[in-house]
């Protein structure tokens, strides 16, 4: 807490005065708002706001256009993905129908064999 202030009321009361005259001072002193000093500064601010603006729209049309091209590399290589397995899938089932056939090859020569060497133990008999 501040030391008790020993002035006087007066004393008080012209320091108010003297400070808010001083405010009203400096508020006169401002230039109007035609003036050609700040008709430059307003110009100059709209400037920069304007080249603002335009090095935002520029940011978000390079995100944009990063963000389409991540996307467009994501489904190409999703499709590229999806193809490989397609693929895969086809030759495992080649693969399968080769294994199938093969099986049922053998089993028909087994079968064959069988019945030919009983047919052939049929003719040894008679």
């Amino acid at each position: 807490m501040s030391a008790f202030d020993f002035r006087n009321f007066e004393d008080r009361r012209q320091h108010s005065q003297s400070a808010k005259a001083a405010l009203l001072e400096k508020f006169k002193a401002r230039p109007a708002l035609d003036d050609p000093e700040m008709v430059a500064k307003a110009q100059a601010r709209a400037e920069i706001a304007r080249a603002r603006d335009e090095r935002a729209r520029e940011r978000e049309r390079i995100r944009i256009e990063a963000e389409r091209k991540a996307a467009e590399e994501k489904r190409l290589r999703e499709e590229a993905e999806l193809a490989a397995q397609l693929a895969r899938e086809a030759a495992e089932a080649a693969a399968l129908a080769e294994r199938r056939a093969a099986e049922a090859a053998a089993k028909k020569e087994a079968r064959d064999a069988r019945y030919a060497a009983r047919k052939a133990k049929v003719k040894i008999r008679r």
